[in-house]
């Protein structure tokens, strides 16, 4: 498969189930080595991903249920966002919870003062090429993703169940799973509204 079909395949897949093949060491793996070959600023790697499966996965989204509900304009708007919780991120395999660890951030401030206001910026370019890199290596063996941004809202939450450090910053989660059905056709703008060339 080429890089340019890859790149199709991978879609945002929001129908998921638990049908994978792969232990979640096999999984923990797979991800923990995209993510590891991911580029950051003067290679920080200030990106840290946490692998959720089983029990945990499930009390990922049990948790951010809970969350939701308290801020939740009404009950039927509720039932409606646990229908898509429960329907499109904790039927699937697992999630991969996507950290910056801040205490890199700020250290890489301090070492170079110059590009001092940039590193906030360079730090979320950085987890957006992890996360693609996980998203592709899972699509290469046909396990759906989204991503998601239940964050800050569940910021807490998580820390306390998962042992999180102090430092991390949630900045998305991925469920992943088997593809139950397939993401709809995926439109574009034209191309003449986004990219120009200069020869």
């Amino acid at each position: 498969m080429t890089f340019e079909e890859l790149q199709k395949k991978r879609r945002s897949i929001y129908a998921l189930g638990k049908e994978v093949k792969k232990s979640p060491e096999e999984l923990f793996n797979m991800i923990k080595e995209a993510v590891k070959e991911s580029p950051s600023p003067f290679n920080s790697q200030s990106v840290k991903a946490v692998v959720l499966t089983g029990a945990a996965h499930e009390k990922l989204w049990e948790m951010t249920l809970a969350e939701l509900k308290k801020v939740s304009a009404s009950e039927e708007a509720f039932q409606a966002t646990t229908a898509k919780v429960k329907g499109a991120f904790e039927a699937g395999f697992g999630t991969v919870l996507y950290f910056t660890d801040e205490n890199i951030v700020q250290g890489l401030k301090k070492q170079a003062p110059l590009y001092a206001p940039n590193f906030d910026s360079w730090a979320e370019e950085a987890i957006g090429i992890a996360l693609y890199s996980v998203w592709m290596r899972l699509a290469e063996d046909n396990i759906g993703a989204s991503i998601q941004h239940y964050n800050p809202l569940i910021d807490q939450a998580v820390k306390e169940a998962f042992d999180i450090p102090a430092s991390w910053t949630l900045r998305g989660e991925m469920p992943f799973g088997s593809i139950e059905a397939p993401a709809d056709p995926k439109t574009f703008v034209k191309d003449d509204e986004r990219f120009k060339l200069f020869d």
